[in-house]
């Protein structure tokens, strides 16, 4: 299993993280979200290990544009945080890295990331 990256192509933080990996050496599949949105299985296996409240960007446009309750089901119910998740992935804190022992991060900071793929 090789190390796999989710995230939007044009994000800054996706840019920033894909050229930490690729100065760094470590070879990693992206998966751009407009182009595979996650799955139910994907994003119920982020959740074993990240809070919906962490995974879900609450600071995004496509957060702030939900209606109130919208965001109040997604943060009450996994099966209604993992719906939104896959019918609007633009909501999902970005990026995730997935490494080879099957962890899973979000966001980007190098010092993490440096710990995450040691």
């Amino acid at each position: 299993m090789s190390i796999r990256i989710y995230g939007i192509s044009q994000c800054n933080t996706v840019k920033k993280a894909r050229q930490w990996l690729q100065e760094h050496k470590i070879d990693a599949e992206f998966i751009d979200f407009k182009k595979t949105p996650p799955t139910a299985t994907d994003i119920q296996f982020w959740l074993t290990q990240i809070p919906k409240e962490t995974l879900i960007n609450r600071k995004g446009t496509t957060w702030r544009k939900l209606s109130a309750t919208d965001q109040q089901d997604a943060l009450c119910s996994n099966e209604a945080a993992i719906q939104l998740m896959m019918n609007q992935p633009s909501v999902i804190k970005r990026p995730v890295l997935i490494n080879n022992n099957q962890r899973v991060l979000v966001g980007f900071d190098a010092a993490k990331y440096t710990e995450f793929l040691a």
